[in-house]
């Protein structure tokens, strides 16, 4: 790869590589495709990306090009940043090693590592802070002037592409939330009108029911009254049994249980819904919950239990318990 590598056709990769860079909104793509730019500018054999954490003492992500899937696997745990790489961490500014594993700061390689010379190193800098480092290593003859300058020249284009990806995601992010508080107001709207002339508790909590469905995105809703140490399974929405209505459970051994004692709304993983809810809800668990306790006078009176979240993300955050 180094003989190939010519003036021209390094100008014609940082050029492509800009293009590529500056215009890519996806925060996984921008590293992805740094990582193959640098090889091709640069020529050499390997290259990663260290990514700071929030103190920026260590790193707490580490991307790579070059090493396969099996040497990945043999060598096990990534650098977390100390050595040689630590370096970058510690002064961000390029560095340049002809042997990196002769370096006094160098931990060695563990096993299974393919073994590597030649070392150049770049920081990722986004305003005036460094969020990471470009690590490059193995080229025949070792790292010049040109390469550091074309590393350089990647790393700030990346800084922007970085920043633009994060500016975006924090968007769409908001973006969300807005449209989450707009269906949340409308299905709160949707409720009231559908209450307001309703006086049958069975349909009150039936609507409840379906529309705490749609607000959470959930496979199935339930809803359950107190009825001295049982829940009463009241209501139901989604992949429900209506037939399981107005089934008995022990209120201590419930999935709501929790929720009801601390009279707060508790997000769980991997609900065990053997102790009373399986024959309603049609399996033995639910791979995540929402458990929210219905409460009048400071007294808890039954609660809504939504499991299973549909859709790409399926764990239920913070704006689905404020809903």
């Amino acid at each position: 790869m180094a003989e190939s590598l010519t003036p021209a056709s390094r100008d014609a990769a940082l050029l492509d590589a800009a293009r590529a860079l500056v215009t890519e909104l996806g925060l996984d793509t921008v590293l992805d495709r740094l990582l193959s730019a640098a090889i091709s500018a640069t020529g050499a054999s390997y290259a990663a990306i260290g990514v700071l954490g929030e103190e920026r003492g260590s790193l707490e992500r580490f991307l790579t090009r070059g090493i396969d899937e099996e040497d990945a696997k043999t060598i096990g745990h990534l650098p977390r940043g100390r050595g040689v790489l630590g370096l970058l961490i510690a002064d961000p500014r390029p560095l340049r090693l002809d042997s990196v594993g002769r370096h006094p700061q160098s931990y060695g390689f563990p096993p299974g590592h393919p073994p590597m010379e030649e070392f150049l190193g770049v920081p990722i800098v986004i305003r005036g802070e460094p969020w990471g480092n470009l690590y490059l290593t193995d080229k025949a003859g070792g790292f010049t002037d040109d390469d550091e300058h074309a590393a350089t020249l990647l790393s700030d284009w990346a800084a922007i592409a970085v920043a633009n990806a994060r500016a975006f995601e924090q968007s769409e992010r908001r973006r969300r939330e807005l449209e989450r508080a707009n269906q949340a107001l409308e299905v709160t709207t949707d409720i009231a009108r559908a209450l307001g002339g309703e006086t049958d508790l069975d349909r009150v909590l039936e609507l409840l029911a379906k529309r705490a469905r749609a607000l959470v995105d959930a496979r199935a809703v339930i809803i359950a009254l107190a009825s001295g140490d049982d829940l009463v399974l009241a209501a139901g929405a989604g992949d429900v049994d209506p037939s399981m209505l107005g089934s008995h459970c022990a209120m201590n051994r419930s999935p709501l249980a929790d929720a009801l004692a601390s009279r707060t709304t508790q997000r769980i993983s991997a609900v065990d819904l053997r102790r009373g809810w399986e024959n309603a809800l049609g399996r033995p668990f639910a791979a995540t919950a929402l458990a929210v306790p219905l409460i009048y006078k400071g007294q808890p009176v039954g609660g809504l239990l939504a499991v299973d979240r549909l859709g790409r993300e399926t764990e239920y955050t913070d704006e689905h318990e404020r809903l």
